[in-house]
Order: structure tokens, then C-alpha cells, then sequence
């Protein structure tokens, strides 16, 4: 007989501790949040950071349906997957560095200017895209969850959602603070030189992706 409450307050403290420690130690989502606050500023940042976080839990959700232990079994679709988000961020970098007119840029900068919703959905795709991400859920959240308790995929979901809560608030003081240092550079006439250091991070993030072992 499933139980209603899905957790019980151990679970939830221990997974807790792990989510603040995952958050805060560097790793490519938050080299990802920086490039786009120091291309964009604070806002940029921050609608990187919540696009990463609905990935986050849309990952949850899957490992929770079994989707992605799909990539974990299959060498092909992993292979696909990892090739595509690749191949996405390389792109991302590419068009960084040349700039693109269609875009719009600003004016006294002449540095491509990118709409809050195309930051937004550019993250959740580039969160979905990473492999690596799904094992990791498939891997982490299941020690978490219950089965005696019922309803898995809902508990794997509120984990997800509590691990996304964490991270939006990592987010914030991240954006918050490259936001700030974008700022004081800007004035120094380092913009330009921003938006090609954001076009490397991206094209170097999208190499290590394409290196990047199955197991």
C-alpha cells in the first residue's frame, strides 16, 4: 500500500546536504551561467540559470519515467545525444565570435544583443543535451527514493524540483556577482573582448562534450 508522504525528514536532509554540495562546486553549468552573464549581464545569467534548472527537472522527470536510462543501456543513442549538444554549443560559440547581425546589437558596442526567451530556451536545450546529466540523475536520485512508498516518478520529481531550487539560488549570486564585475569591464571598453571569451567558452564546452567517455 503506497504511503502519501513520500519522504521522510532524513531523506530530505541528507539529499539537501548533497544538492547544496553538487551546486556549488564548478562544473559546466556554471561556466555556462558566467559566459552568458558576462556576455549580457545579470539578467542574461539568471535566465541562463532557470533555463539549466527546468532542464534539471525535466531530467528528473525522465529518470523517473526510465527515459533516461535509455542512454545508460544504449551506446548509439548516447552517442547522438552527446554529438548533438556538441555540435549545439559549438554552434552557439561560432555565432558568438562572428556576431550575429540578425540579432540585434547594441549600439554603442556593436555586441550582439539576445532576447531574454532565446537565452532561456538556448539553456534548457543545452541542459537536455548533455548525457553525462541524465546518467548522473539516473545514478544520484534513486538513492533517495523510496518504492515502498509509491508514486516514483512524483518522488523523483520533487527531488528534482528541490535540487532546481538549490541551483536557482546559486544562480542568482552567480549572475549577481558577474553581473557586477560585467559592468566595471564594460566600462573599461572590454566588450567585445567578452562576447569572444563567451564564443570560446561555448566552442571549449562543446569539445569537451564531444570527448567526454560513456562510462
Amino acid at each position: 500500500m503506497p504511503h502519501f508522504d513520500l519522504f521522510d525528514a532524513q531523506t530530505l536532509w541528507s539529499f539537501l546536504a548533497a544538492a547544496v554540495v553538487l551546486v556549488i562546486l564548478p562544473g559546466p553549468g556554471t561556466a555556462w551561467i558566467v559566459a552568458q552573464a558576462m556576455a549580457g549581464g545579470m539578467r542574461r545569467g539568471l535566465l541562463a540559470g532557470l533555463g539549466l534548472e527546468v532542464a534539471t527537472l525535466l531530467h528528473a522527470l525522465a529518470a523517473g519515467l526510465g527515459l533516461s536510462a535509455l542512454l545508460a543501456t544504449s551506446a548509439l543513442a548516447y552517442e547522438v545525444v552527446k554529438f548533438l549538444g556538441a555540435a549545439y554549443l559549438i554552434w552557439l560559440g561560432i555565432k558568438a565570435w562572428r556576431g550575429n547581425a540578425s540579432e540585434g546589437t547594441q549600439a554603442d558596442e556593436g555586441v550582439p544583443v539576445i532576447s531574454g526567451r532565446s537565452v532561456f530556451f538556448r539553456s534548457v536545450l543545452t541542459g537536455l543535451l548533455n548525457p553525462k546529466v541524465a546518467l548522473f540523475f539516473l545514478a544520484f536520485l534513486p538513492q533517495f527514493v523510496d518504492p515502498a512508498r509509491g508514486w516514483v516518478w512524483l518522488q523523483f520529481l520533487v527531488l528534482g524540483a528541490l535540487l532546481a531550487t538549490v541551483g536557482a539560488c546559486n544562480d542568482l549570486a552567480l549572475s549577481f556577482a558577474v553581473g557586477r564585475f560585467r559592468r566595471r569591464f564594460s566600462g573599461l571598453g572590454g566588450s567585445r573582448w567578452m562576447q569572444r571569451a563567451t564564443g570560446s567558452l561555448f566552442i571549449g564546452l562543446g569539445l569537451r562534450l564531444a570527448a567526454q567517455a560513456r562510462g
